[in-house]
C-alpha cells in the first residue's frame, strides 16, 4: 500500500498516539520517528525510509536507526543500527554525510542532528556548582 493510504488509516487511531487535553497536534511513540510528533512527515511506520536516533546502552555516543527501502516487507532484516561514538563533532558531522551523500530523507537531517544533539547533551557530566561563600560583612 502506498504511505498515503496507510497515514489515511492510521493517523486517528494508532497504539503509539500520545493524546492530551488542550494539545491540537498530538504526540507519537512510534519507532523511527525523530520529532515524536504524529504527523505524515516524521511517521516512522508508513514510510520506505525512516530514521530514528537512540542513545547507545552505555551513555556513551548514540546509534542511528534507519530502514533498508528494499526490505519493507521483512521487518527483521528491515532496521539497521549505526552507533556513533568518535565523539560530538565528528560524529554529528558523520550523521549528516550519512543522510545526504545518500539521499536518505534529507527532509529529515535538521530533526535528526537535534535529536543527535540532544542525546549527545543529555550524556555530559554536571557541572557541580560551587558553595558560595560566607555573607560578606556589611560596614
Amino acid at each position: 500500500m502506498s504511505s498515503h493510504l496507510n497515514w489515511m488509516i492510521i493517523r486517528n487511531n494508532n497504539a503509539f498516539l500520545v493524546k492530551k487535553r488542550n494539545i491540537r497536534k498530538p504526540f507519537s511513540k512510534e519507532p523511527n520517528n525523530v520529532t515524536n510528533l504524529s504527523s505524515y512527515r516524521y511517521n516512522g511506520l508508513i514510510h520506505k525510509k525512516a530514521i530514528s536516533v537512540v542513545e547507545n546502552p552505555d551513555r556513551k555516543g548514540f546509534t542511528v536507526v534507519y530502514k533498508k527501502a528494499k526490505a519493507t516487507n521483512k521487518p527483521a532484516k528491515n532496521a539497521i543500527r549505526r552507533p556513533f561514538k568518535a565523539g560530538a563533532r565528528r560524529s554529528l558531522y558523520k550523521v549528516k554525510r550519512l543522510l545526504q551523500a545518500n539521499h536518505y530523507r534529507t527532509d529529515l537531517t535538521k530533526a535528526t542532528l537535534r535529536r543527535a544533539s540532544a542525546i549527545l547533551r543529555s550524556q555530559r557530566p554536571i557541572k557541580q556548582k560551587k558553595p558560595k561563600a560566607a555573607a560578606a560583612k556589611t560596614e
